[in-house]
């Protein structure tokens, strides 16, 4: 064989990589210009998406929705009294003629807190209630907003915008996120903060980090070696996360689950940041050194900003139980004498509130066991409206309006599966990814397994659902493989990839109707009922 030959077969051995789609796109991004356009353009046109799918047709029904007939009329008289008052009965149909006005001074026994209906109020503050987009504004701009904040968490996970787009793109074109920005219900605004958190936790990841090694390169350097590694106060996004973990449960007690897990993923992660770094006691500098100064970084913080969500109910005079301390039997003696009558009262107030959590049992048509949340068993019915006289709009004479909680099956179903490579992989690879979207996971679904005898819905998964896509980003990551794969592995990625992306929008434009309250006939909306559990 002549050295021509031979280097030849010595060039067709070595196999492709690459694709001609990366070669596209790599001269595509060839600019900082581009690339920097990428960088911010590519989140923000799928949160631009993700606003039409929201925003559009938002004030149809003009209708109180579900448990909108708590929230929304709480909303208003937040704005109006300071807490929440009581209603006459029939309020909900008067309040969406636009008589906002009939509340009642009594106050209204309520088990959640304050913020997040404020945060629905923040929408009827300049516009009134008249309009039902108005009462449901706010809550579809968290819904937005959380789909560009999932985007900045995937990037700080991989450091890839395109993957960052495509979680964000599950999750915008999701029907439970899309219905749950759709109605003004306060669960939203529990995925939003704490979502807000964990980026901010993982910012301080690598933050903490990079002061870590500097504090330790500088005591190695002066001659001393920290046995247990310094105690970093210097952590601005654990203060941020801890106000964003405040706001949390400061809209639903549920919040408290995600400030513990992700509390101790910190703990763990200083941990291991210090063993890496060679410090010779690192589990105890973590627990013991470090783990009080993180405490002390993100609970009293989170304290305060859950105390001050209740500003309207402690500064005015009307609140239920304001003034039950004040009664001389029900005052506070010996040790808690020096606190304050309103707190007191607010303490009992929480005390009566979690006896009526715990005790919240009964049959609900939509209820649904959390063991079966991760497969959507059991949607939520929130809104359905029947016309018979030909004048629904549907072409037909019987039209039926719905607004159903199913997500899109192919996001859900494929998420659930990911969710369980995503343990494998995490146990078998120890990547750190996994490990922090676990614990979010962890922290917005296992406390549910605690109550499964209670009376609970498929839509409180919407707290925990930005977890699952990121479960299903880290498989599609894995399937897209990268760059330098072989040519028919990079190939068939991308196409195993784009072909799931194209069946997922056009299940997500098949439901969009019974997603958003359009008319459609009996046959049609039948069609979308794909397990018989769904069928309501």
């Amino acid at each position: 064989m002549s050295v021509a030959t031979e280097a030849a077969a010595s060039s067709s051995a070595v196999e492709a990589r690459g694709t001609r789609l990366d070669a596209w796109w790599d001269r595509v991004l060839s600019t900082p210009r581009r690339r920097a356009l990428w960088y911010w353009g590519g989140p923000i046109l799928v949160a631009l998406i993700a606003a039409v799918l929201r925003f559009w047709n938002l004030g149809h029904p003009q209708a109180i929705v579900f448990d909108e007939t708590y929230y929304v009329k709480d909303a208003w008289t937040l704005l109006q009294n300071g807490y929440e008052s009581s209603w006459p009965e029939g309020a909900d149909e008067d309040f969406a003629r636009g008589d906002a006005g009939i509340f009642l001074d009594d106050p209204s026994y309520v088990v959640h807190p304050p913020l997040g209906k404020w945060m629905i109020a923040l929408g009827m503050l300049p516009f009134g209630a008249g309009d039902a987009f108005w009462w449901r504004a706010s809550t579809a701009f968290a819904g937005t907003a959380a789909v560009f904040l999932v985007a900045l968490v995937a990037r700080r996970l991989w450091p890839s915008t395109l993957v960052a787009v495509l979680a964000a793109f599950l999750l915008a074109v999701d029907g439970n996120a899309i219905v749950m920005s759709r109605v003004a219900l306060l669960d939203n605004w529990v995925m939003l903060f704490a979502l807000l958190a964990f980026w901010f936790v993982l910012l301080d990841r690598a933050h903490a980090r990079r002061l870590l090694e500097q504090r330790l390169d500088a005591a190695r350097a002066s001659g001393y070696d920290p046995h247990y590694g310094p105690a970093l106060w210097a952590r601005p996004w654990v203060l941020a996360a801890g106000a964003a973990l405040g706001a949390a449960c400061a809209v639903k007690w549920s919040g408290v689950w995600f400030l513990a897990a992700f509390g101790l993923y910190l703990v763990i992660v200083d941990a291991l940041a210090r063993r890496r770094a060679g410090v010779p006691f690192w589990l105890t500098g973590s627990v013991l050194k470090q783990g009080p100064v993180t405490f002390l970084l993100l609970v009293p913080v989170a304290a305060l900003v859950y105390l001050a969500s209740w500003t309207g109910w402690l500064v005015t005079d009307g609140g239920y139980y304001r003034h039950w301390a004040d009664e001389a039997a029900n005052r506070a003696t010996g040790w808690f004498e020096w606190v304050p009558p309103a707190l007191q009262s607010l303490w009992h107030y929480h005390q009566s509130a979690y006896t009526y959590h715990i005790g919240v049992h009964g049959d609900h048509p939509s209820q649904s066991n959390p063991l079966t949340w991760l497969l959507m068993v059991k949607p939520t019915n929130m809104y359905f409206s029947a016309t018979e006289d030909g004048s629904g709009g549907c072409g037909a004479d019987t039209c039926w309006e719905s607004i159903i909680g199913i997500g899109n099956p192919l996001i859900w179903w494929a998420a659930a599966l990911a969710c369980l490579y995503v343990l494998y992989r995490l146990v078998r690879y120890r990547e750190w990814q996994l490990g922090a979207i676990l614990a979010g996971l962890a922290a917005g679904y296992l406390p549910w397994l605690m109550y499964l005898d209670r009376t609970v819905f498929q839509f409180y998964s919407i707290a925990f659902q930005p977890y699952t896509v990121l479960a299903l980003t880290a498989v599609i990551a894995l399937i897209l493989g990268r760059r330098d794969d072989p040519t028919w592995r990079r190939e068939r990625g991308i196409a195993t990839v784009a072909v799931f992306l194209g069946f997922v929008l056009l299940v997500s434009a098949f439901y969009y109707p019974i997603w958003t309250g359009m008319a459609v006939t009996p046959e049609f909306r039948q069609l979308h009922f794909w397990s018989p559990s769904w069928v309501t």
